[in-house]
């Protein structure tokens, strides 16, 4: 089943990609085998990250049509917030990027965090992972916005684009640090508003310092996404920057931590907490009980 699941993908088939996509994301018993059947694959991912309300989606759709006009294949997967009720993403495909969602090369999912406390989804690995073996040209991971998430698609990204507007120069300020460390491209959006040349001023200088530490010079970018200015000249760096892109230690630490929680996973998978309550509860009738001891016992 799981090579005739996976042979399909490879043939193209978008809708094995979408039900594969969701067996890992509900952990369909099995699963497993499907994701060890997976080919090494050298597809880059283009991170999408920033505060809420800096038009990344806007960005996105621009630079989904860019790619589509180059005769590219384009998938997006969007992080968004969970729902509190069912864990579901209160953002969806439909309402952003909606022209592209029934497009042949276009593929679009919109994932939620589930509660993850990166901010990305719990399975990010995997399902880009799966996204691979379909030939995709470009992945673009569009985050939920800002905080630790930053840091997880840092490790998961080849080149990771930092969205700001102009009046963000206080929120920048507190960040600095952190983006400074993640980012490769800067891209103050909205640059259409009052302050936008003093802001990117300001953001160069705030960047001088870091200079010598980073790879390479940051590069920062100005677009008005919803009229697509300088949308391109922003693809151009993207490309640029994959075509050079290292592997930083981030991957590393990003696919450690993965491998530590599958790795716990697999090792606790036998253990029942209603079983561990009723031998806790005989075990405390006999006298003496020492938790700790118990644990060693196991």
């Amino acid at each position: 089943m799981w090579q005739d699941l996976l042979q399909q993908i490879k043939q193209g088939d978008v809708k094995t990609l979408a039900r594969s996509i969701s067996l890992v994301e509900n952990e369909q018993p099995g699963y497993e085998t499907l994701l060890q059947l997976l080919p090494v694959s050298n597809t880059k991912i283009i991170g999408i990250t920033g505060p809420p309300g800096a038009g990344k989606s806007t960005l996105v759709d621009s630079l989904i049509g860019l790619l589509v006009n180059e005769g590219k294949k384009v998938a997006v997967l969007c992080i968004d917030p969970s729902s509190p009720f069912n864990l579901g993403a209160l953002l969806g495909d439909r309402i952003r990027m909606s022209k592209w969602y029934i497009h042949p090369a276009v593929f679009i999912r919109s994932l939620a965090t589930r509660g993850s406390m990166g901010g990305l989804h719990p399975k990010i690995i995997e399902i880009t992972d799966l996204l691979k073996t379909f030939h995709f040209d470009h992945i673009i991971v569009e985050t939920v916005g800002v905080g630790q998430s930053e840091i997880e698609i840092a490790g998961l990204a080849d080149v990771t684009v930092v969205v700001v507007v102009p009046e963000a120069g206080d929120e920048v300020q507190t960040m600095k640090a952190g983006l400074m460390e993640i980012a490769d491209i800067f891209v103050v959006n909205k640059s259409d508003r009052p302050g936008a040349d003093t802001f990117v001023k300001n953001l160069r200088m705030m960047l001088a310092p870091a200079f010598s530490a980073h790879y390479n010079e940051v590069p920062v970018v100005k677009t008005v996404a919803l009229q697509n200015e300088g949308v391109k000249d922003l693809l151009d760096i993207i490309l640029h920057q994959l075509q050079k892109a290292h592997l930083p230690d981030k991957k590393f630490w990003l696919l450690a931590e993965r491998a530590f929680s599958l790795i716990e996973q697999k090792r606790m998978k036998d253990i029942d907490k209603t079983n561990l309550k009723k031998e806790i509860e005989t075990a405390y009738q006999k006298g003496g009980f020492n938790l700790y001891q118990f644990i060693a016992g196991k």
